[in-house]
């Protein structure tokens, strides 16, 4: 169906390098105070391994490794073309978790082939969540039902499995068409039971919605995050990316929001990268989240 053929087409795009500057990042928050005698606000969080395709390329494991270093207790995979665990066996696999003390709690794939290949490594290997990433914009609110009915279908697969399903939305997703938001027809065509959702919060944000408040709307749906900050003002929304506390979204009290509405996992993701290498941004992103305090 179309979504195949738009996932296919943004699957290529994983593959494609970005190019960063090899400056230094400033890794002190510029916009939210950071408290230091307190209880964490997140006793774990996680990372997409998509921020970091470069490195994840050349040496899987050993870009896993540093990143648990870096505090990383909790990963989201995506297929960069060797795979969903990125050429190892499942003991492989296994093994380099168990030596980092790290999770694979979820992985990007297509959802739409080779399901119950990828199911059986996720069940072999403690991948809680199948995400599919991407379905692109479509026509008709028509066509988003037939969508959600998919969902339907391949997250009642996996139920059964003993796995759970869920949806990374992007911005189009929540701008109107046909008088109505694509992301409510996903929301309202979905068994809760068989489908859950992952928010990410920048392209909520940059679609002009507070993420809060969506959350709200559908309390306990969306069980996952992804955690990336906007730069302020006007702009391309594909180009407004920045480190955690250096641009305009309340992380602070919106992750703190976010746990009271059914949130349980928390992922940074970067995709740009003003300055500075995608590691170094990984380490500094990670130091931000560990320095926020419940109030």
């Amino acid at each position: 169906m179309n979504s195949r053929r738009k996932f296919i087409q943004y699957s290529s795009m994983l593959g494609l390098g970005v190019a960063v500057s090899p400056l230094q990042f400033c890794t002190s928050p510029s916009k939210e105070s950071v408290a230091t005698e307190s209880e964490p606000l997140l006793s774990e969080f996680g990372i997409q391994l998509y921020s970091v395709k470069e490195d994840m390329a050349i040496d899987p494991a050993g870009t896993m490794r540093k990143l648990a270093s870096y505090g990383y207790k909790q990963f989201e995979g995506f297929d960069g073309g060797k795979g969903i665990l990125w050429g190892m066996s499942p003991e492989e696999f296994n093994g380099l978790l168990n030596e980092i003390g790290a999770k694979m709690v979820a992985t990007h794939c297509n959802v739409f082939e080779n399901l119950e290949e990828q199911a059986q490594l996720a069940l072999q290997t403690g991948i809680q969540y199948l995400i599919c990433p991407w379905i692109g914009p479509q026509k008709s609110i028509e066509e988003y039902k037939n969508i959600a009915a998919e969902f339907n279908q391949i997250g009642e697969k996996l139920n059964a499995l003993g796995l759970k399903f869920a949806y990374h939305n992007h911005d189009y997703t929540f701008v109107e068409l046909e008088g109505q938001m694509p992301q409510d027809v996903l929301m309202t065509e979905t068994n809760p039971e068989w489908v859950d959702f992952e928010m990410d919060m920048y392209w909520v944000y940059v679609a002009g919605i507070d993420p809060k408040d969506y959350l709200s709307k559908y309390p306990s749906r969306f069980k996952l995050c992804h955690v990336k900050d906007a730069i302020p003002g006007p702009g391309d929304p594909h180009q407004r990316g920045t480190l955690l506390g250096q641009g305009e979204i309340p992380y602070s009290d919106l992750i703190a929001q976010s746990q009271g509405l059914g949130m349980e996992f928390f992922i940074v993701e970067q995709e740009q990268f003003p300055s500075g290498t995608p590691m170094e941004a990984a380490e500094a992103n990670a130091v931000y989240l560990s320095g926020l305090q419940k109030s």
